[in-house]
């Protein structure tokens, strides 16, 4: 490959940003739409950098575009050094103005859990201002929707399906309880064996899948579909408990206030075991933006509050 310019130079920005984006996204019709322009001059970017570098950057693998080795060294350091840019440039225009944080979250963990923290963290850092957006969908990071997102994610796997370019960090795995409200619990005295379950007033949010694997930890195996009301929501299911319609299936995180004043109680099966962990909170954010001073200071002081 022949090489048309010293590489004691640096590469234009346009192009050095055409790279970044096509190994972040894993594609060059995928970063021409990030970036806004057409594909062909996302194409151009590259060839030029593969002849200033003298060596190939990107091949094709089946369908898709990757990475060579150098290519991803490469992409790893530049990616640093424009976001580090981005970042400088943000801070500099931002002299005197507040920054703006926007965070989309699954609406229980929102609303029971992260909103009424939310004034210690702007104690904490004055200078930024949140944008909370309850949420049953993640963002389209790409298209800049949002700068975090934090979901529960089912099951126990670590590392939940994320976009291209996505970085992620598990916040906490909390147990799961069954809970009621007083008058609830008194009524039903005791919940004994698979057809004390059966019968109990249950509720779900969107399926059965929650409190079949719940029942499941505790030595109980329904059969078919488990019967109960279905409210879709997390908060919607807790309301319903407080309010004595049946048992919500939650953990500590959303209902630690409601146990310590009595709203709830914890309703617990006929087996003496351990309350399973049926997932994890997991926040997300842009890789280019992961180490980006906002983005830090919110993810740190989130994995404190959950660790609290």
């Amino acid at each position: 490959m022949t090489v048309n310019a010293s590489r004691n130079s640096i590469p234009a920005l346009p192009t050095l940003r055409a790279f970044e984006a096509v190994g972040r996204l894993g594609g060059i019709r995928r970063a021409a739409q990030a970036l806004d322009v057409d594909h062909t001059v996302v194409g151009r970017h590259i060839r030029s950098l593969e002849q200033w570098a003298g060596v190939r950057l990107i091949r094709r693998q089946g369908g898709a575009i990757v990475l060579t080795s150098e290519g991803a060294r490469y992409h790893a350091k530049i990616s640093k050094a424009l976001a580090a840019l981005a970042e400088a440039g943000g801070e500099l225009c931002r002299q005197g103005q507040k920054v703006r944080l926007v965070i989309w979250c699954v609406p229980g963990l929102a609303s029971q859990w992260l909103t009424p923290r939310l004034h210690a963290f702007k104690e904490s850092c004055p200078d930024i201002d949140l944008e909370l957006h309850p949420t049953d969908h993640s963002p389209d990071f790409e298209r800049f929707e949002a700068d975090i997102d934090i979901r529960y994610v089912f099951g126990n796997d670590e590392t939940p399906v994320t976009q291209h370019g996505v970085r992620h960090v598990e916040i906490a795995r909390p147990e799961v309880l069954a809970v009621a409200s007083p008058v609830r619990a008194q009524a039903l005295q005791s919940v004994a064996g698979p057809e004390g379950w059966r019968n109990a007033p249950l509720l779900h949010e969107d399926t059965d899948e929650q409190w079949r694997a719940w029942l499941a930890a505790h030595g109980v195996n329904l059969p078919g579909q488990i019967p109960g009301s279905r409210l879709w929501h997390a908060h919607l299911t807790l309301e319903a408990a407080r309010s004595g319609h049946g048992i919500a299936l939650s953990n500590i995180f959303l209902v630690r206030d409601d146990l310590r004043c009595g709203r709830l109680v914890q309703i617990r099966s006929d087996r003496d075991l351990a309350d399973p962990v049926l997932g994890a909170y997991v926040l997300a954010a842009r890789a280019d933006r992961w180490q980006s001073g906002p983005v830090v200071r919110f993810r740190r002081w989130l994995k404190a509050q959950a660790a609290a």
